[in-house]
């Protein structure tokens, strides 16, 4: 008890220091709220107790661009927010986005979400969350904005790399360990962008018409995944619109299925500028409010935090009588409960920020997310080579900088040459730029420092990596898209479905110059490949942070054996996907206005079939299918027995399949395992995925892996019943090396 007093003497000490009254009753020795050995529920209750009305409308709202107010009358802090998912962003001024000119803030760039998602390794994603849980808790941040989870629906939305693929079950078993590690350090997951938010064209204003089968199935697993299973604490509306109400306060997203339907008892925050009405800020599900400018639609206002719709709005509609109380407790509690959770939490956390550990958790992320696409004749790893030549301006360019509120300010960025270099000591490394893509490095004041102007011509830069090509023993191109608006890049989508800048003209050169070519494809999106028979290696690289260069040369070089798979489908064309209509994407007008803002309707008309999906449905063979990547080993698999043929609805039926090293290098595969339902009633996927394991190998190694399905593994979604529904009938578990690479079949029954 001694030091439960001493706990709350500090803060009571520090709310008098600051001339305030920490407490209604001052003769209480510790409050309840103040009492580590009270629950979290009982300080709540307390708290809230001892708040005017006024403090409780005060902590809805933002005072700052990325914080909100506390009640400094009780020792209660404020809360602040960091963008995420990638790294913690550099200290920006109170009101504006540009930054504030620290010497201190400078942090470890982990790799994207997409190169997570492409290792297929829980363990790494809770590796992910402890160490960038421990960078926000070093800078003393509450919420993490992060991770995302909005599914890959087309290859043009410029915001899919900071998401974690096409498949919901993928996406679900990725973000869940996340948001554990995060929050292991008392510092609150914000999972992003609930819902239905996938592309950045019209995202202000797109209303999504969905069917509710679609919604269940495709679109809110892994949000539901992290709420019931990983606890997430924080949930973040999204800029769009679903049923005719933005997403910040949508009574169906937050109210009916986020808070009634999964039980969250987090705080939903409103993504930056996404509200905008106070009746339904109100009532439809929204806690925190946050903007994009200082009054969080316009700039310029001066101290205008009050005129938000959950601030001075809001009073005067309790003043007044238009709105109650009830709804302003529920979401103090919510805030509350945050703080408590997170900066007023006993268990005090420390966290670390820059270390070593947090380098070579970033390292190891991005090697293992590193996909090997192709590798004809074994190309690759780069063996004997006396003289490299390393192409390609993604070859030098940093890619840390820029892409939207995921731009960092990294304390170092190890690039792709950098990496390649030290990777090969004994060999002599040149390098040739071969285009001219963007030679700016600049975002919201934070500038790479990189001069990457070039006066040659877009031919003589050819005709020079050409030349050095052909005395090359092995040429690297590292090339593919960047952070620059219409790319990889937060605000806008892609444009074309092919490489930017003449890239395909510089490989289809290099090819002919000599045939030992390497093409090393960096973005967060599928590309096409129209040279694809002429290119014998090709390697999916990723944003991969500050390790990036170590990471990738680790892939080339066989330090590391790639043992990354697609979390997304690479089509041949963008027309073979499923989005084949405006009205799919990017929309069209709806013929109304709402907020000033005429809105777009959208129809996700393709429902289910998205991904491999709609590929498996069409039979249209994709350039690279879902699951998808190779190994500097190979492996075989036997045959996938079940542990029983029938099974009841409430049991549990495992499948495993022995799969052995076959070649002579140690490595990792990972195993696939898909449903079908061939009996199914109702409409269904070809297959589904259903479970995975990341098995490591040595050579002539075998270890049998095994998954555990149940009921919710066979159901579907009846939106006539609202509820999930698995019926009786035969099931086939297909497992794989990819959706496209089935090793065997089992069946079994459901009785």
């Amino acid at each position: 008890m001694k030091l439960v007093r001493l706990f709350g003497a500090a803060v009571l000490l520090a709310a008098v220091a600051c001339g305030q009254r920490p407490s209604q009753n001052t003769s209480e020795a510790v409050p309840a709220y103040l009492d580590p050995s009270k629950t979290v529920e009982e300080r709540v209750e307390d708290a809230l107790a001892r708040m005017t009305t006024r403090e409780k409308v005060a902590m809805t709202h933002a005072q700052s661009k990325f914080s909100s107010p506390g009640v400094p009358r009780l020792g209660i802090p404020e809360v602040w927010c960091t963008d995420g998912p990638h790294g913690i962003r550099t200290e920006v001024l109170w009101d504006e986005w540009e930054q504030a000119g620290w010497t201190s803030d400078s942090c470890t760039a982990f790799p994207a979400l997409t190169a997570l998602a492409a290792s297929w390794d829980p363990s790494l994603a809770e590796l992910y969350g402890i160490s960038i849980g421990e960078e926000a808790r070093y800078r003393k941040k509450d919420v993490l904005l992060g991770p995302g989870v909005n599914i890959y629906r087309s290859p043009l939305n410029g915001r899919n790399f900071e998401y974690m693929g096409e498949d919901p079950f993928l996406s679900s078993r990725m973000v869940v360990p996340y948001v554990q590690g995060v929050q292991r350090n008392n510092v609150a997951a914000c999972v992003k962008h609930y819902a239905l938010n996938n592309q950045e064209t019209n995202r202000f204003t797109t209303d999504v018409a969905i069917d509710d089968r679609s919604l269940y199935e495709i679109y809110l697993p892994a949000f539901k995944a992290a709420v019931q299973e990983g606890g997430a604490w924080a949930i973040m509306g999204s800029y769009n619109l679903y049923k005719g109400q933005w997403n910040c306060h949508n009574q169906y997203l937050l109210n009916d299925i986020l808070k009634g339907e999964w039980g969250f008892d987090g705080v939903v925050i409103s993504d930056w500028g996404g509200v905008h009405d106070t009746d339904q800020a109100i009532t439809n599900g929204l806690d925190m409010e946050f903007g994009s400018w200082t009054d969080g639609l316009t700039m310029g206002k001066t101290n205008a935090y009050d005129s938000y719709f959950l601030a001075d709005p809001y009073l005067e509609r309790i003043a007044d009588g238009r709105a109650g109380t009830e709804e302003l407790d529920a979401k103090a509690r919510r805030i509350l409960r945050l703080i408590f959770r997170t900066s007023m939490n006993p268990e005090h956390k420390t966290g670390k920020f820059t270390s070593p550990e947090h380098y070579a958790a970033a390292r190891k992320i991005g090697a293992e997310g590193i996909v090997l696409l192709k590798n004809d004749g074994g190309l690759l790893p780069v063996k004997g080579a006396k003289r490299i030549l390393v192409t390609g301006e993604n070859a030098v360019k940093m890619m840390t900088v820029g892409g939207g509120s995921s731009s960092l300010k990294a304390q170092h960025e190890i690039s792709p040459l950098d990496g390649i270099r030290e990777a090969f000591p004994d060999a002599e490394v040149i390098y040739e730029r071969g285009y001219i893509g963007d030679a700016s490095g600049a975002y919201n004041g934070v500038t790479t420092g990189q001069d990457l102007s070039d006066s040659r011509s877009y031919e003589q830069l050819i005709a020079d990596a050409v030349a050095a090509a052909r005395t090359a023993d092995i040429v690297i191109y590292i090339g593919g898209l960047n952070k620059s608006p219409h790319q990889d890049a937060e605000s806008n989508d892609r444009l074309e479905y092919g490489l930017p800048y003449g890239q395909d003209a510089v490989i289809e050169a290099l090819a002919a110059a000599n045939p030992k070519l390497v093409v090393v494809n960096i973005s967060g999106n599928a590309v096409a490949m129209p040279w694809i028979d002429r290119v014998p290696a090709v390697v999916q690289d990723w944003y991969l942070g500050s390790e990036a260069g170590h990471s990738l040369a680790d892939v080339l070089s066989g330090a590391v054996n790639p043992s990354g798979k697609l979390p997304f489908t690479f089509p041949v064309a963008l027309g073979d996907g499923p989005l084949r209509s405006e009205v799919q994407y990017p929309g069209v007008p709806a013929g109304k206005t709402m907020a000033g803002m005429p809105i777009m309707h959208e129809e996700y008309s393709e429902g289910l079939y998205v991904g491999y999906r709609w590929f498996d449905s069409q039979k249209i063979a994709p350039l690279f299918p879902f699951g998808h990547g190779l190994s500097y080993t190979t492996f075989a698999y036997g045959e996938p027995k079940v542990s029983k043929t029938s099974v009841t609805a409430s049991g549990t039926v495992t499948v495993s399949v022995p799969v052995t090293n076959s070649g002579s290098v140690a490595g990792a595969e990972v195993v696939q395992f898909y449903v079908s339902d061939p009996e199914a009633s109702v409409d269904r996927p070809v297959k589904e995925l259903k479970g995975f394991s990341k098995v490591w190998l040595e050579p002539g190694e075998t270890k049998t892996v095994s998954v555990e399905l149940d009921r919710s593994a066979l159901s579907f979604f009846d939106a006539a019943k609202h509820e999930w529904v698995a019926e009786p009938g035969r099931f086939d578990v297909l497992v794989g090396s990819s959706s496209s690479d089935i090793r065997g079949t089992v069946s079994f029954d459901l009785k």
